[in-house]
């Protein structure tokens, strides 16, 4: 009786085991977050880096998972001259937009995801930019690598207002609009 008891006791724990998340090891050096945003008559893009990410499945779904990205670490990939690349970054870092120095990162939460089917789940999170948090839902993809996903941000949510429609009038082709994207690709280990 003794035998079944510790036999029973460690099928019981090997089960319970078994139904655990499985925590996912992202590379936060080798995964990539490019941005875009677009302004009338044209676009800028560029990189920002991953700071830390923790992310865990069970069953086929995304069960945990949270991402902190490092705003000082915007960059610009389409000025090429050096001067007004740089100008360009240090408008972004400013309070005109991301105010990095009293808002060195930004982090997203997931709060709900469906079952991967044919590699593909839905996803809602928290967003929080520049201290302000709303959600957003956006499509996980699977491939050999990790996950990759595309986030379309409305800027206005979280006080990014230089050049926005949505809070100064009369700026003609000044317009920078306000839903910028991220192009997330998440490297696991």
């Amino acid at each position: 009786m003794k035998n079944l008891n510790v036999l029973l006791t460690a099928i019981f724990l090997l089960s319970a085991i078994g139904v655990q998340a499985k925590k996912i090891e992202v590379d936060t050096q080798k995964s990539t977050i490019k941005w875009e945003g677009k302004k009338v008559g044209g676009a800028h893009n560029g990189f920002v880096k991953l700071k830390d990410a923790k992310l865990a499945i069970k069953n086929d779904i995304i069960t945990d998972g949270e991402f902190i990205i490092d705003m000082a670490s915007i960059t610009n990939t389409d000025i090429d001259n050096e001067e007004y690349n740089q100008k360009l970054v240090g408008h972004l870092k400013s309070d005109d937009f991301f105010g990095v120095e009293k808002y060195p990162t930004s982090k997203l939460i997931i709060t709900n995801s469906s079952t991967f089917k044919n590699g593909v789940a839905k996803v809602s999170g928290n967003l929080s930019i520049k201290g302000k948090t709303h959600p957003i839902d956006f499509e996980v993809k699977q491939n050999s690598n990790g996950y990759i996903t595309t986030l379309v941000i409305d800027r206005s949510k979280y006080n990014v207002r230089y050049g926005s429609s949505s809070f100064f009038d009369n700026l003609g082709d000044k317009v920078i609009y306000d839903e910028f994207t991220l192009e997330v690709n998440l490297i696991t280990k």
